[in-house]
């Protein structure tokens, strides 16, 4: 086979070119860190890449959401923490009012405490967070998820954000609520369940009042009917056989019969009656239609009747067996709530930590495909540069080749 001097000079340039080339890639990956440059250096090993790079970025967006979700259920606990504390204070100022023996001033004193209790409860029921969103406002997170308005017919302290609740995605699988709403945690509050007397044939009425809270409201559940209020009228009858009986008025079920003396106090499921009466009386009440409040709403009403020095003690006794009534309902909703968010933050706990054992097991599986061997690498470097400088020092002789050195 007969070689040309244009040959050969080929050959060594195309041997150089290839040398410099491969030289400056391994150099390239040295300096890189990767072993993959550009996807024609290993299709399937880029392919494999990019994907476990999505997973990492997916992994990371989810590790960011949690931190966020953490952070909005660790300031919802601290808020109802707070709140928690000062309704107690309210709770024991409210025990104290009731104390037969405290004149005008001191009743003052104690709504003034109460006053600031209710703004202190007020401002955290409109917590914000980092963003300025209204915490407990539902979807409707740039207003306030509660108003306070005085001169209200109703309820002077009320909800007025929607029943949204926003929920964060911590995994492929799982998400968990962020926010609470307002509405179910704050106001959606039974007051204490109570009776009217509506109308009487007695001689006379001394008393007609709750003597034992927990039987009253078992008889309160078992019987209220919200579609009939017709159902909810009931009478007390006095019979010749001196005992007093309870009976519905819309069916005419008999509900109890107790023993009666006239003048003398008698129980009725949880209610006590007081009455000069004869065979033949009676006693009409109705069971009064439930109220909802806020706890900030309760002790502003209490904190106002404190400041009225026209009303009786037994009005205020009322009020006060009220409040404190609606004060543990509340309490034990913002237990319930507590509990919810202790629920949410293992759940987000756990969900991080598996979270972080996948992306790390992604991030070592992509650096063992992408990842340069630097010993390897350097070794391939130290060899290819030893092959280029050899092929530099004898391309001069062979390209200075020629018949005529022979000749």
């Amino acid at each position: 086979m007969r070689i040309s001097t244009n040959q050969i000079y080929d050959q060594n340039m195309r041997s150089i070119m290839q040398n410099q080339g491969d030289l400056a890639k391994t150099q390239e990956q040295l300096a890189s860190g990767k072993r993959i440059i550009t996807p024609s250096d290993d299709p399937v090993g880029a392919a494999k890449v990019l994907r476990l790079t999505e997973e990492i970025d997916e992994l990371t967006q989810f590790q960011r959401n949690n931190d966020l979700v953490t952070g909005s259920l660790e300031q919802q606990e601290a808020v109802l923490t707070n709140i928690t504390e000062s309704i107690n204070r309210a709770r024991t100022l409210i025990v104290q009012a009731g104390n037969g023996i405290l004149d005008d001033p001191d009743k003052r004193a104690i709504g003034a405490e109460l006053e600031q209790i209710k703004l202190e409860v007020f401002d955290l029921m409109n917590t914000q967070d980092a963003d300025g969103n209204y915490l407990y406002a539902g979807y409707q997170s740039g207003n306030q998820a509660f108003t306070f308005n005085p001169a209200s017919g109703g309820n002077a302290i009320s909800f007025s954000g929607d029943a949204g609740v926003n929920f964060i995605q911590l995994s492929n699988s799982s998400k968990i609520q962020s926010t609470s709403n307002g509405y179910e945690v704050f106001e959606n509050v039974l007051s204490r369940f109570n009776f009217s007397v509506t109308a009487n044939t007695v001689t006379s009425l001394e008393g007609a009042t709750i003597k034992e809270q927990g039987t009253f409201d078992t008889f309160f559940n078992n019987n209220y009917d919200n579609a009939n209020l017709t159902n909810n009228d009931f009478r007390v009858d006095f019979l010749g056989t001196g005992q007093a009986q309870l009976v519905n008025q819309n069916s005419g079920a008999v509900i109890e019969t107790v023993g009666y003396t006239s003048g003398e106090p008698f129980t009725l499921k949880g209610m006590q009656f007081e009455a000069v009466a004869s065979p033949g009386d009676s006693i009409s009440f109705s069971l009064d239609q439930p109220e909802k409040k806020s706890m900030a709403q309760t002790i502003h009403e209490v904190q106002s009747l404190l400041s009225d020095t026209s009303i009786n003690h037994g009005a205020l006794q009322d009020a006060i067996a009220d409040a404190l009534v609606g004060l543990d309902n509340g309490l034990e909703k913002i237990s319930l709530e507590r509990a919810s968010l202790g629920s949410r933050l293992n759940i987000a706990e756990s969900t991080y930590e598996s979270n972080l054992d996948m992306e790390i097991a992604a991030k070592a599986q992509r650096s063992s495909i992408q990842d340069v061997d630097y010993a390897e690498a350097s070794t391939e470097f130290a060899k290819q540069e030893t092959a280029l400088s050899a092929a530099l020092a004898t391309f001069p002789q062979i390209s200075n080749l020629s018949l005529f050195n022979y000749i």
